[in-house]
């Protein structure tokens, strides 16, 4: 039986683990944090339970696919409800004609949906069932085949089929241009164009494929897991140890060892050592790289990493208040400041933003087990350049002015009601994960950082060694990760029958 060494425990560490395990291989994860799940691990605070990470559930089918591959369902492990509204926006300017409000929520039925996007712009709900009929297409060939590419070379593309359906899938066309032909209300924009803010690169540099997350927004619905976010990853990690994987905390990976051509063990900051057949890389991309493997092993170099566009930071509260603050719903998008200028600030000159868009969630909206009775939990989070200086200061600064545009919208004092806060940025990124200049969502989705233009997952120079995670493909976001796990796994299955 071949023995595997899985760096990390993330989604798509646990992925790639369960598939290999599946199939019969001696699968160990070793993480270097003491709780598993990477970005999307969980703590306790003050009677309140708050998830660090991802807080969006989109695309359930891809979950219900992955427990599939083991005969379960979501609902053997976790209860899964659909959020209605999905979230609201809350926008600048609410004197605006036609009686437009400066909030929208976005609701769950698309029927209502569409109402919503007349009312604001007439004409527009025949628009929208268009780009979501096109949105669903980029959808099921995207989410059904494309992800599902190792993307090593060219040659996977090559198939005349699919090079139809790339300019089908409007590979060439920006998300902006897309979206921009159809609607002209700046709100209605802003609302198809938010997604591609926090998975890297403005809407003008993003191709139209993006609008396939729309889809996954409104069609597929926004849900949440019960307990929280955290609930998925120990949904996974208990299908990981079904198939008999062993998950080990506190063991951080410190060199890879290798000969001829080959990984042959891994070594930990503590002196462990661990003999390896294969071995995946789910940490942090650059850091395996450029701390673990020696120059010669190395996929690419430090000017390759220096050229990446990376996907934006961000700057996380996970705030205990000890009452409920009406207005809020579970997710709330605060656009209350210029887009494109936030944008700009993130992309085009990176810098800390003058008036940042902000996010914030209050789960205990839905969940009241994530809170004390008549308290509210939440988690907020302004997507940043990554590589900004981070201190205390600027976090302050900023904790201030989100505090203070919340409450206005809320009418509610809510800083003297804090009983519990933590902040969370790039130091934090790097200290956890060592996520390469402070990153949260890995690289940028921009067309020269597409499909095989990724970091590769095989290495150039191990036989047997793999990456999996944002930093490679399909890329950043809770089911890309889960996808790449499977890709992998089943890119090494097919080497060990070599």
């Amino acid at each position: 039986m071949k023995k595997v060494i899985v760096i990390g425990s993330g989604f798509s560490g646990l992925s790639t683990a369960a598939c290999l395990a599946r199939e019969g291989f001696h699968v160990t994860i070793l993480e270097k944090n003491e709780t598993i799940g990477g970005r999307a691990r969980q703590f306790e605070a003050e009677g309140f339970v708050f998830d660090m990470g991802p807080s969006w559930y989109w695309m359930p089918d891809v979950f219900e696919q992955f427990f599939a591959l083991f005969g379960k369902k979501v609902s053997d492990y976790y209860n899964l409800v659909r959020l209605d509204p999905s979230y609201q926006v809350i926008f600048k300017n609410p004197d605006q004609p036609g009686g437009i409000k400066d909030v929208v929520e976005l609701p769950a039925k698309m029927s209502e949906l569409e109402q919503l996007f007349e009312s604001i712009e007439p004409g527009s709900a025949a628009k929208l069932r268009k780009f979501l009929s096109e949105a669903e297409y980029k959808y099921r060939v995207g989410m059904g085949e494309f992800v599902h590419k190792p993307s090593n070379n060219i040659m996977e593309f090559a198939d005349l089929r699919i090079l139809i359906s790339l300019f089908r899938l409007q590979m060439f066309t920006s998300l902006s241009k897309h979206v921009r032909k159809l609607f002209k209300d700046e709100r209605l924009i802003q609302i198809l164009e938010f997604p591609v803010l926090f998975l890297g690169a403005t809407p003008q540099n993003t191709p139209a494929l993006s609008s396939l997350m729309n889809y996954a927004d409104m069609s597929l619905g926004t849900w949440y897991p019960m307990g929280g976010m955290h609930k998925i990853v120990e949904a996974m990690a208990d299908v990981a140890r079904e198939q008999g994987v062993t998950i080990k905390t506190g063991q951080e990976v410190a060199h890879i060892e290798t000969s001829n051509g080959k990984v042959t063990a891994v070594t930990t900051t503590d002196g462990a050592r661990y003999p390896a057949d294969a071995l995946v890389g789910s940490a942090d991309y650059h850091h395996i790289e450029t701390r673990l493997l020696s120059p010669e092993n190395r996929n690419y170099d430090q000017k390759y990493w220096d050229k990446r566009v990376m996907a934006p930071s961000s700057l996380l509260w996970y705030v205990g208040v000890n009452k409920r603050i009406p207005g809020l719903k579970h997710h709330n998008l605060f656009f209350d400041e210029d887009f494109g200028v936030h944008a700009e600030d993130i992309y085009t000159n990176p810098k800390w933003p003058a008036k940042p868009l902000f996010y914030a969630s209050a789960p205990s909206v839905t969940d009241s087990s994530v809170a004390p009775e008549g308290c509210e939990n939440l988690f907020l989070l302004i997507p940043v350049a990554p590589g900004l200086e981070d201190t205390p200061e600027v976090r302050a600064k900023y904790y201030d002015m989100v505090m203070e545009r919340l409450e206005r919208f809320t009418g509610e004092d809510i800083r003297s009601h804090v009983v519990y806060e933590r902040s969370f940025a790039h130091a934090d990124f790097v200290k956890d994960y060592h996520a390469f200049r402070g990153n949260a969502y890995g690289l940028a989705n921009t067309l020269l950082q597409t499909a095989f233009l990724k970091p590769k997952m095989k290495s150039n120079k191990l036989s047997n060694f793999w990456y999996t995670g944002q930093l490679t493909v399909p890329g950043p976001g809770v089911p890309p990760s889960i996808i790449s796990g499977q890709v992998v796994a089943a890119e090494l299955k097919k080497w060990s029958k070599q």
